[in-house]
């Protein structure tokens, strides 16, 4: 049964009403992978090249944080060159090579982060990358204690090669072991932290993006376990840890301020708030101490605005919580955690952290510590003393303040812990595989979960299943080639110049290669292979762009120079299957329908040119209906009128792929419309290109129209579509805009 509440709250109506809260309870699913060969857990193979200097640089922070480095150089070179304390094989062998050609973890943990990333993307389940990332968090938490075990028996293997025979050395490095292994918990916390620091920049630098452009916001809950301080800690219970990124608790049952005891005063105090039968569920009200967000609502995070209606619910709500907090004996504990955090760096680890914290408020504890100071000799208690006074002179709206602080960092914690629970919980779930017979077994049974850097891949041509077709066709060309001849010119290096060499340097960039030229045409295919991330369209999209932004300014130095500039007409189509090849001689040509119709993507009316250029339109491309179907009696395909004029158009059907390879988002923007109504709809998204480098795209949908081809004026719109990809850089310093203003 419930305990019966400390307190009432307040007569008035309005402070009466209940507050909203928000839940939230954590939870990781691994749905739709296959289970391993063990049947229980999900058997992964992490990239060998990462596992070996994962090993190394873990060691190495251990070494440097436990302060045994010079020691571990005194060791005798065949010692040395014969210790497997980092591992077996190639990772015994790679400690013997010297420090400085250890290679950074960061950009391997990227690599490795990236790589389960696109196998989430090529098997279409974001349950593979939860896997990699929960594969990778195992790992890195088993080397953790492994390595630090190897190192210690390291160091006593060494300790016995000194006996009788240099005393002074040995007692030295007795010393100097024994005192590492006193310092496990701290050694191993910093370690953790170092690691956690790194995934986070990763986090932050590079996979967020990449996620998002990949599949949009899904999951996004979910990832925030990995980003949790607790991570690499045993059970989250941590005093330095809790001290820096929460509030120190205590850690012994005798503590009034351990975790089990604030959680059942939080609790009472929730089902004291007249919040419904809900109140009495454990699990609702665990899941509304999961969310920080609530102590806001509850008691405005300590300093309430009195001057509106739920500033004074507020304000009673937090005398209440300061009453529990009272009541139960807490609350100089509260006040004491806060002010013992900043003397941890001078008095800890000589002086217990929870032993310090008691000393701010018990007297007898007091004594102690100030005795330890003393004995010491190098530390003063002139900082000890000031926050004995500060925990004492606390009163007031002052300690309310600290009693609404605390209920938001209790929640933080709260939250971190039920994530960490159920972090673990996953690590359960993976069987990490290193043994090689067993990784065979397990591939053969098609259960084997590979995360492998791409030089690791094997080097076997996969089979193509997808491929995207872009043609970029030159406007006028043979105008264009009469007026180089005229004044004296040699067409061929203009166009080899200005043009083709460009447009090649750009192929090995984006894995696209040239099917043939055509004199005044490019045309170049970029295949999609299986197991590969899906990404073909979205990277031909960009690729499109990047040909536009190079031609556009190679006219400007031609423009200086006096000489015509290029015109361009870009098309990109999309074939949901592999292209067929017919050999010509010793050369294999390309068919596929995907040609034809970036033909017709490309190309451009003259007809259209005038009037949409009169209008100064921000487009490029735009597609026109000059008669109707039904009049003419035949297709209306027959009466289209392209206009492709430095742009880029899409395939409908390269449209709807791209919806699949990125998350795009629609964005509005006001730009001008053809005869003031097109109503298109604006796309956009980020493709990434690999190594943290993503580029933006633009799509524009919008309804053909139907004109009168002699005064351009509309008739109808039609509910066929066409798209572009924006190659105009006014709309997206437009986007730029306005995202930045919002």
């Amino acid at each position: 049964m419930p305990r019966i509440p400390f307190f009432k709250l307040g007569p008035s109506a309005e402070e009466m009403e209940p507050p909203k809260l928000a839940a939230y309870s954590p939870s990781l699913s691994l749905e739709g992978l296959q289970p391993g060969i063990d049947n229980l857990r999900h058997d992964v193979h992490l990239t060998p090249k990462f596992v070996e200097q994962g090993r190394l640089q873990i060691a190495r922070l251990i070494t440097r944080y436990g302060n045994i480095e010079r020691l571990l150089e005194a060791e005798e070179p065949e010692k040395a060159l014969g210790n497997h304390f980092i591992g077996s094989g190639s990772g015994a062998r790679s400690q013997a090579r010297p420090q400085a050609e250890l290679s950074d973890l960061k950009p391997l943990l990227a690599e490795v982060h990236i790589s389960a990333l696109n196998r989430a993307k090529a098997a279409g389940n974001l349950s593979v990358d939860f896997l990699g990332r929960v594969a990778i968090v195992k790992f890195l938490r088993v080397e953790l204690s492994s390595q630090f075990a190897q190192i210690l028996e390291r160091g006593r293997i060494m300790l016995k090669s000194y006996e009788g025979v240099r005393q002074q050395k040995a007692a030295e490095y007795r010393e100097r072991v024994a005192e590492f292994q006193v310092a496990k918990k701290i050694i191993l916390r910093k370690t953790g932290q170092e690691l956690f620091r790194i995934i986070r920049e990763i986090e932050k630098e590079t996979l967020a993006r990449m996620r998002r452009s990949l599949f949009g916001n899904m999951g996004e809950e979910r990832y925030r376990l990995f980003l949790n301080p607790l991570v690499f800690s045993e059970d989250g219970r941590d005093t330095y840890l809790n001290a820096e990124h929460y509030v120190m608790l205590g850690n012994f049952d005798r503590d009034p301020d351990r975790f089990s005891n604030i959680r059942r005063i939080a609790c009472e105090f929730l089902q004291s708030l007249a919040l419904g039968s809900d109140a009495q569920d454990e699990s609702k009200l665990d899941a509304w101490l999961n969310v920080p967000e609530n102590a806001q609502e509850l008691v405005g995070s300590g300093s309430p605005d009195d001057s509106t209606s739920d500033g004074r619910a507020q304000k009673t709500r937090l005398a209440a919580w300061l009453e529990c907090l009272e009541r139960e004996g807490v609350m100089d504990y509260v006040v004491a955690s806060y002010e013992v955090a900043p003397l941890l760096t001078e008095y800890s680890p000589r002086i217990h952290p929870q032993q310090l914290k008691n000393g701010l408020i018990l007297r007898d504890e007091r004594d102690r510590v100030y005795k330890l100071i003393q004995e010491h000799g190098k530390l003063s208690s002139d900082s000890l003393q000031a926050a004995v006074n500060r925990v004492a002179g606390c009163r007031g709206a002052e300690r309310a303040r600290m009693a609404g602080r605390f209920l938001r960092d209790f929640l933080r914690f709260h939250r971190d812990l039920r994530r960490l629970e159920v972090l673990n919980g996953a690590l359960d779930s993976v069987n990490l595989i290193g043994n090689a017979k067993m990784r065979e077994l397990s591939a053969m049974n098609g259960t084997l979960y590979e995360f492998l850097l791409p030089e690791e891949q094997k080097p076997v041509e996969e089979k193509v299943v997808r491929h995207v077709v872009i043609k970029a066709d030159v406007r006028d060309s043979s105008r264009l080639t009469r007026s180089l001849l005229q004044r004296g010119l040699n067409p061929a290096s203009y166009f080899s110049l200005n043009f083709y060499d460009p447009v090649n340097k750009l192929l090995s960039k984006y894995d696209a290669s040239k099917v043939f030229l055509e004199g005044d045409a490019i045309i170049l295919a970029l295949l999609e292979r299986e197991d590969e991330p899906s990404l073909a369209v979205a990277r031909a999209c960009v690729l499109a762009r990047e040909i536009i932004e190079i031609v556009r300014g190679y006219n400007q130095l031609l423009e200086r120079s006096g000489l015509p500039g290029l015109e361009l007409g870009l098309g990109i189509s999309y074939q949901d299957s592999a292209p067929m090849y017919l050999m010509d001689g010793e050369q294999r040509v390309m068919i596929s329908d995907a040609l034809n119709e970036s033909d017709r993507l490309s190309s451009c009316s003259k007809r259209g040119r005038k009037p949409i250029e009169a209008l100064g339109s921000p487009f490029n491309v735009y597609l026109f209906q000059t008669v109707s179907a039904a009049d003419a009696g035949e297709s209306a395909e027959d009466f289209l009128m392209n206009y492709n004029l430095n742009g880029i158009r899409m395939s409908e059907a390269a449209f709807g792929r791209l919806k699949q390879e990125i998350s795009l988002e629609p964005c509005h923007l006001k730009l001008p419309e053809l005869w003031g109504k097109e109503d298109f709809q604006l796309h956009t998204g980020m493709v990434p290109l690999g190594n943290g480098t993503f580029r933006r795209v633009i799509v524009r949908g919008s309804r053909i129209p139907q004109i009168d081809p002699r005064t351009f004026s509309l008739q109808r719109w039609t509910d066929g579509r066409y798209f572009e990809v924006c190659s105009n850089p006014a709309i997206y310093a437009a986007l730029e805009g306005k995202a930045a203003k919002a």
